[in-house]
């Protein structure tokens, strides 16, 4: 879905981007003064050059700014594979192995590797930088330890020799090398890594006179030809264990499967470094998401995490039969054995590990939120919790005590905090939970920015030294960053006090996240109760928790109660509700339901049993009124739709929801990187004559480490007057009494009238008087007054672009909308997005009775919809003849009304 067709609608910068040459203005007001600004009719089609350039000129500097963590990792959907697989930066342990004889442990916490006793107290710090430590495992002769570091830029393989302390880089290519694990006899060393086309592959390596040998891939590189949506068609191959013999590597790979990461496969590995996948034998077909992590104990049973039929994953064993030899595929195969589950619980069990005598079982848990390493027997389910209750740390460390206040009146508050060292590490409070950014700009930071969220106050261990302390809440008060020196052995106090910019409840508005998931496949077990923490030290008023598919479970599903959470505080209301998950027709936000969630809350999921694109979206929608649900679309667009490129997919029903009158609100703000596509979408429908408010959504994973932005970072404010309830929140949402925002706040009147009213003008000239009122934490370069998708105004803002107060007027003679907007070129720390913006809602105004319309758009979304109406004739996977029936109809009726809007009455 690249490119635009010509004459679709405005160009949405009209003249002017994020990252292009901003036209010259009719006139520039200043702040407090009014200048007449005259509304005229411009030229609607634009020349496709002309679109292209502008996108290309708006990307250039969100590239060259912000870039994704690991970018050279070539799989899909990185916010999965990135939270789901690779490590992850956690104040409490992560992933463990065993000594030799059983009776320590070497595991990471706060990314830094740390030796134990099983039956003790004491952690011994083995690493402490230059990067992020992970996944350790023991040499079998006792003396090295293999592990992961990050470094910012890579994740490199790296050796400890225990016996010196010293660690040493063994392999470091620019790559991504995870999951390192010792052969029975110490003589070789496997791994995963994406030095082959940046896709997940195994690689075996020699290990002899403590020096590793040139790496040889042993998976096979293979296009699976299945049309997979969250995995790449290209086969991956994913935690390797090795087999007691030392023959064969036990992998996790989607050979085969569509969804998922995929079964265990036995593979076997020879000294020749050929990949032979097509010797792999099959021991266990499931859907997997990433998790499973396999162990292979001496006496041939498997350990492995699996949330098979549940929404957390707990661990299973399963006897090391192979079920299916792909060599064989033909032939009639012995069935191998059955898994059966280890532990229960409504939290996930990760991680697993078998001691060298096979009798226990070290593993992760998330059952208290926070990561904690257990140990279990495997025979009669004792279960022992290992604690680091002392710490022995490898240099000078001093303590840090925070505590955040309100600038005005002193009191403690909640708050997002940040501790860096001054080598570019986080750390964080034992048991906080660490978050980091997807993104960052590696000309201002070595690795990415790193949070906590605190109830008003924290105290944290840290190297003796210079750290950086920076906190803020939500966006109605300054960041404040801090630089303190801790000496050694001591503790140092820091008060910061945050000033207020701004008091949006005072006027009336409350702000909601509407898009965010509690929990969906993280490191962490979140609540109600946590959820609700987290919203009140980011200043948030409402929370929306869409309950949403994660391929084969629903999490969250069991909290769903059509009512608000009995964790709701005075301050925070949260309700959940539900994301309609078909990534087909596109995604829908469903907020106040009443009765029930509506399940399977996705469709067109292919090779299962909702393969069939029926329900379409029409039919969500209806069904979800029924319960008294406000409907949205979510993260609409990644890229603007062409209905004349043929040779890209276009199937998102968002032309038919609009004709249907099936559209309550949009996500006019939710990833910033596909803003230019979302909003250049958002105004041609305003063109075409429809109402549709501002919505906003982070779809913050609230569990994930490693996430795009907080809860609460895409926020939508709505007035709602005094008095606030969830169901006036909604109300306001509806009427468009709305902004949405990531930092800039921005309000706007016309004529006494505010965003989603409209104003009825005989025909004629008019002079309509406009206000802008801009508040921003960071700097705002371009604050704009846009009609029908063209900018009419620039604005400026005082106070180092962070605030302004305008009035001017407005000559009207012709019909159109008008919103306030705010943008910034690029990244701007502390706004953990790809660019500060906030636009607010539309005042539409009519004149001499003429409704708003615009035929290139008309004809734009009509020949979308031929496009839908072509894809769903052709399609033959249909439940029954009555689903083909009602969805043509409705594909119909939409045409009808868009040709009646402007299209061309021509039959497709």
């Amino acid at each position: 879905m690249r490119g635009s067709p010509r004459g679709a609608c405005r160009l949405w910068f009209g003249g002017g981007a994020p990252a292009g040459r901003p036209a010259r203005p009719t006139a520039q007001p200043r702040a407090g003064l009014a200048s007449p600004l005259r509304s005229r009719a411009r030229p609607v089609a634009r020349a496709l050059s002309g679109v292209l350039a502008l996108l290309a000129a708006a990307a250039a500097p969100l590239v060259a700014q912000r870039a994704p963590v690991l970018p050279q990792v070539r799989e899909p959907h990185p916010y999965y594979w990135r939270e789901l697989y690779l490590p992850q930066l956690t104040s409490g342990p992560s992933a463990a192995a065993w000594s030799p004889d059983g009776a320590d442990v070497v595991y990471s916490m706060r990314g830094t590797l740390w030796r134990q006793r099983v039956d003790g107290d004491e952690a011994m710090q083995l690493t402490d930088g230059p990067g992020y430590d992970y996944q350790p495992d023991w040499s079998p002769d006792g003396r090295w330890v293999a592990y992961s570091s990050y470094t910012g830029t890579a994740i490199q393989l790296r050796v400890l020799d225990l016996s010196s302390g010293v660690s040493r880089v063994v392999r470091d290519d620019g790559a991504v090398h995870v999951e390192p694990r010792w052969s029975p006899d110490g003589r070789h060393l496997a791994w995963v890594s994406t030095a082959h086309e940046g896709r997940f592959h195994i690689f075996v390596a020699g290990w002899q006179g403590g020096a590793l040998a040139t790496p040889r891939r042993v998976s096979e590189d293979r296009d699976s030809g299945l049309p997979r949506y969250y995995y790449s068609r290209v086969d991956h191959y994913l935690s390797p264990a090795w087999s007691p013999d030392g023959r064969e590597l036990l992998v996790v790979s989607n050979r085969g499967r569509l969804w998922g990461t995929g079964g265990l496969w036995r593979l076997p590995v020879d000294t020749s470094g050929t990949p032979r996948a097509a010797a792999m034998q099959l021991v266990l077909d499931e859907e997997t998401m990433w998790k499973a992590r396999p162990d292979w104990s001496r006496d041939g049973r498997i350990v492995y995490a699996s949330y098979a039929g549940r929404q957390w994953h707990q661990l299973w064993l399963v006897p090391d039969t192979p079920r299916r030899d792909a060599s064989r595929a033909d032939e009639p195969q012995t069935l191998g054995g059955e898994p059966f589950q280890l532990t229960y619980g409504d939290w996930d069990a990760i991680n697993p590990r078998w001691s060298p005598d096979g009798r226990r079982i070290a593993f992760v848990s998330n059952e208290r939120g926070n990561p904690i390493l257990h140990v279990l027997d495997a025979t009669g389910g004792s279960r022992r919790t290992v604690v680091a209750a002392r710490k022995r740390w490898r240099a000078p460390v001093g303590v840090l005590r925070l505590r955040v206040v309100d600038a005005a009146t002193g009191a403690a508050i909640p708050a997002r905090a940040s501790v860096r060292l001054a080598d570019g590490r986080h750390v964080a409070p034992d048991g906080a939970w660490m978050h980091g950014d997807d993104g960052f700009d590696r000309s201002q930071r070595r690795m990415e920015f790193n949070y906590f969220h605190l109830d008003a106050a924290a105290t944290v261990t840290v190297p003796a030294g210079e750290v950086t302390v920076e906190a803020m809440r939500g966006l109605e008060y300054a960041p404040v960053t801090r630089i303190v020196a801790v000496r050694a052995g001591e503790t140092t106090t820091v008060r910061v006090p945050l000033r207020r910019i701004d008091d949006l409840a005072a006027r009336g508005w409350i702000s909601g996240d509407l898009h965010v998931h509690m929990n969906y496949g993280g490191t962490y077990r979140n609540t109600p109760a946590g959820l609700v923490r987290q919203a009140r030290a980011e200043d948030l008023r409402v929370v929306e928790n869409l309950i949403v598919n994660k391929e084969g479970r629903v999490p969250d599903l069991e909290y769903f109660r059509g009512a608000l959470d009995p964790a709701s505080t005075r301050e925070v209301l949260l309700r959940h509700d539900e994301e309609f998950h078909t990534s087909y027709w596109g995604h829908l936000g469903l907020l106040g339901l009443r009765e029930h969630v509506l399940l399977p809350g996705y469709a067109a999921y292919a090779n299962t049993a909702a393969r069939s694109i029926a329900p379409m979206n029409a039919d969500v929608v209806e069904a979800a009124r029924r319960q008294g649900a406000l409907v949205g679309y979510v993260h609409p667009f990644d890229a603007i739709p062409d209905p004349a490129d043929t040779s890209r997919p276009l199937t998102n029903e968002f032309p038919v929801s609009l004709a249907l009158g099936h559209v309550d609100y949009y996500e006019a703000l939710g990833f910033v990187d596909d803003l230019l596509a979302t909003q250049r979408v958002w105004y041609a429908a305003l063109n075409a004559g429809f109402a549709l408010p501002a919505g906003a959504g982070t779809d913050a994973m609230a569990n994930y480490a490693s996430l795009r932005g907080p809860v609460g970072m895409n926020r939508v404010y709505a007035r709602v007057g005094p008095g606030v309830t969830h169901g006036r929140f909604l109300d306001a949402i509806r009427r468009g009494r709305t902004f949405a925002t990531n930092g800039p706040l921005v309000e706007f009147t016309l004529s006494g009238r505010q965003p989603g009213d409209s104003i009825v003008l005989a025909a004629g000239e008019h002079a309509l008087r406009a206000t802008v009122r801009l508040r921003s934490f960071v700097a705002i370069d371009s604050l704009e007054l846009v009609r029908n998708g063209d900018v009419i105004a620039r604005l400026r803002a005082g106070g180092g672009g962070m605030r302004s107060d305008t009035a001017f007027t407005l000559q009207v003679t012709e019909s159109g909308w008008y919103l306030a907007r705010a943008w910034s070129a690029g990244g701007r720390h502390p706004v953990l997005d790809g660019m500060p913006f906030g636009t607010t809602s539309p005042i539409y105004v009519t004149v001499g009775g003429q409704p708003i319309r615009s035929s290139p758009d008309a004809r734009f979304f009509l020949r979308w919809v031929d496009r839908l109406r072509a894809n769903a004739a052709a399609f033959t996977a249909w439940n029954d003849a009555g689903e083909r029936v009602q969805t043509m109809a409705r594909l119909d009726a939409a045409r009808v009304e868009w040709v009646r809007r402007g299209g061309e009455a021509v039959v497709p």
